[in-house]
This record gives structure tokens, sequence and C-alpha cells, in this order.
């Protein structure tokens, strides 16, 4: 039985076998060589990068310095931007950065482990667990980071143990901060009680939001949706699956939180203008942009999770989601295809967007400005945009909200 791998360079082969059949004998020649020379330098290419990766994730592992490891995650920064110019994988991008950013996060622990005895506080009191939520969560990284993180430890240290994981979390806050994760502006850090909390803790306040003990709804829901990406990265994972065990049947129990998030979901406006067309800003800063997160991504994003939840799926990841989705009866294989085509393509552009900032070509790495690309780039946008509308409208009827 053929891999994965082999199936792929099968249906390469045959691509360039069925462009040469056209051609006489000498042309054949020439272009099969030309393609095998393209080959050798990608090939070569492709393994320096996979070389210099390892070099610095090796380095890494035992760096002590946070200034190095900020260095250490430039660098590979750098080097997933060159790997997505050369080959423009999203699939590739998101795979090595999550990767890289899941080890850097797990270094920044142990080192503030450290710390926290040197400066007289001892060892964690009791088990523990950092997730990561939003983009992380769902294993999507790109270029530009924050930090979207909660912790978990285990019960029965008293006001003891929560101190100590408090001034833990506060000064892993600002470690990360110095080896390259932003704090994050919505707050969403361990150093925030409300991203902090022993196993009961947490499970005490979840409960609080299903069965809306809390008086701001509308902001317990958004805290419920984030944290439906929660995804272990370093530490107990026992805790963290129990945590996010105790996440998911929630949310299925209590079907009018999930109707809630449902229902916020498909509101979720498009940047679609009239009769379909692409929707820009009239005026102001951003006048002929859109914002590409907020009105394609997002709403993407957000309906398929909610489709996940309520079909018992536990992956976070998207393209995952979808293609559980089709598995289980959700979506046809047309219609998961397009999603999957419509989130690759998003995708690619926040990406891109994002290069331009590091670049200091643009400011903003959300806002697009679609008649800066191609017919068939804008078309493509669009086309995407139709696919979530017609998503919001199946979790429309599924949930039955008028």
């Amino acid at each position: 039985m053929q891999t994965a791998t082999e199936n792929s360079a099968n249906a390469l082969l045959e691509q360039v076998r069925d462009f040469v059949r056209f051609l006489d004998r000498d042309e054949i020649v020439r272009v099969l060589s030309a393609v095998r020379d393209e080959f050798v330098r990608e090939m070569e290419s492709a393994r320096e990068l996979a070389d210099r990766e390892r070099r610095l994730l090796t380095e890494a592992a035992s760096e002590a310095e946070y200034g190095r490891l900020r260095g250490i995650h430039d660098e590979l920064n750098a080097l997933e931007m060159e790997r997505f110019l050369r080959i423009s994988s999203v699939a590739n991008l998101h795979t090595n950065c999550t990767e890289y950013r899941d080890r850097l996060a797990g270094r920044a622990l142990h080192l503030v482990e450290r710390e926290m005895e040197e400066i007289g506080r001892g060892e964690p009191p009791r088990p523990y667990a950092l997730c990561s939520m939003g983009s992380d969560g769902r294993a999507e990284q790109t270029l530009i980071t924050d930090q979207d993180y909660l912790i978990v430890y285990g019960d029965g240290g008293g006001e003891a143990s929560d101190g100590w994981f408090r001034e833990f979390s506060e000064l892993l806050v600002e470690r990360m901060a110095e080896i390259g994760f932003k704090k994050c502006t919505g707050d969403i850090m361990p150093s925030n009680p409300t991203w902090r909390g022993s196993l009961a803790q947490w499970n005490r306040k979840l409960l609080a939001i299903v069965r809306y003990e809390y008086e701001d709804y509308a902001k317990n829901l958004m805290d419920l949706i984030v944290l439906s990406d929660a995804r272990f990265v370093s530490g107990d994972r026992g805790l963290a699956d129990a945590l996010v065990g105790t996440i998911r049947s929630l949310e299925q129990d209590y079907f009018q939180v999930l109707w809630g998030m449902a229902k916020a979901a498909t509101e979720m406006k498009l940047a679609l203008g009239f009769l379909k067309r692409l929707w820009t800003e009239g005026s102001g800063e951003h006048k002929g942009e859109f914002n590409l997160k907020l009105l394609a991504w997002a709403p993407l994003v957000m309906n398929v999770r909610i489709l996940a939840i309520n079909q018992g799926i536990p992956a976070t990841n998207t393209v995952e989601r979808i293609a559980l989705l089709q598995r289980e009866g959700s979506f046809s294989p047309a219609f998961a295809q397009g999603l999957s085509d419509a989130y690759e393509i998003l995708t690619r552009h926040r990406i891109l967007l994002q290069i331009k900032v590091i670049k200091g070509i643009q400011d903003s790495s959300y806002y697009l400005n679609p008649y800066t690309l191609s017919p068939d780039e804008r078309e493509a946008i669009r086309q995407a945009l139709l696919r979530i509308e017609d998503l919001q409208r199946t979790i429309h009827t599924n949930f039955s909200i008028m």
C-alpha cells in the first residue's frame, strides 16, 4: 500500500507526463532536464531550511538566557517566512510555527520554575499544565503571535498553592513577552485570574458560565468560545485533558449556551455587499479595504467550531474539524472541500499581510485592498465568502435561529 508521500509524488509525476506528451523528443529532454534541475534546487533549499530549524530548536532546548531565546524565536520566524515565500504552504507554516512555539513555551516554563526556586518560592506545590487557546489552541499559528494561554493546577493546595501560581503566572507572562510572545490585548493570559485556577476552581467557573450565574453574559459567552479551542502545551497532560473534557461536555450538555454561540456565529458580518460583490470601507483610513480577519476568516473559523462542538468532535484545528464533519455526514464532500479551500485562501492572504507588516510595507495585518489582487484572486476570495455565508445558513437552520 502506497504512502501519502508516494501518492503525492506519483500525482506530480503524472502532471509532468501529461504536459510532455505534447512535445517532440528534443523538447521532452530539455523540459525534463529543467524540471530535474529545479527539483534539485528546491530539495537542497528544503533540506537547508530544515537543518537550520533543527539546529535552532536544539539550541533552544538548553538555552537559559531569555534574550537569546528571543533571538532564536526571531530566527525561526524569519526562516518560516522564507519557507512560506518559496512554497506558499499554509498547512506547513501552521505546523512549524505551532511546534517551535510550543517548545519555546515549554522552555519558558522550565526557566520560570527555576527562577521561582531562586527567589525562595520553592518548587511548584502542585502539578500543573499550560494550555493554549485561539490560533495556537487550533495549531494554526502564523508569523505574528501573542499570548493566549491558561494554567490549570492540581487541587488540594489551598491558598498557598493559589499564591504560588499567581506569582508564577505573573512572572511567566513577563518572560514570555521577553522571548517574543506579545502580551494579549484581551488579557487572555494566566496573570489574569480568569485564566488561572485549580481544576476544581475551573470546574466552578465553567458551571457558573453555562448556568448564567455571572452578570456579564456577553463576556462569559466569549470566554467559553475561546476555551473551546483549548489545547495542551506543556506540563501535566492529565490535568489538561480533564479540563478540556469538562469544557467539551458542558458545551454539549447545556444546549442553550451552544445555541447562544451559534446565534453569535451566524450573525457575524461578511465582506459581501450589493449583489454579493466584495464590500470595502467607503471612507476613512481604510477606504477601499476590508478587515480580512473580522469579515472573512474569523466567521469561517467560528462557524466551523460551532458545528464541531455540536457534533462532539474533539479536534480543534479548523481544517481537521471540516474533514471530520464531512466524515460524520454534516458536510458533503464538495461542501467540505469548498470550506477547506476558503480557509486556505483567506489564511494565505492573512499571512501575506503579516509579511508586509514585518517588512515595513504597511502598518496593519488585518486590512486587505482586494483591488491590488488579480481578478482571479478577488473572485477566489468572493467565492470563499459565499461558502461561509452558506455555512452560516446551515447553522441558522440546524439551530432553529429566528
